[in-house]
């Protein structure tokens, strides 16, 4: 049995309308939408490609997580 990928939202859900990404999570609505209906190989693709897309979206002040 596979681990599952863990969904790297941190619940700030804001997008970004220049990039269309999250503010918090860095993926798109269509990936956030999709998430649990994904493979873990779709999941490990979009997990791979979050640093890159994080400097690109909105710099933004996140608070921690309780």
């Amino acid at each position: 049995m596979t681990k599952e990928i863990e969904s790297p939202c941190i619940r700030v859900c804001q997008m970004d309308p220049v990039h269309g990404l999250c503010l918090g999570c860095a993926r798109t609505l269509d990936e956030i939408s999709r998430w649990a209906r994904m493979t873990n190989a779709e999941r490990a693709r979009v997990m791979a490609e979050l640093p890159r897309r994080r400097l690109n979206v909105a710099k933004i002040s996140v608070p921690p997580l309780a």
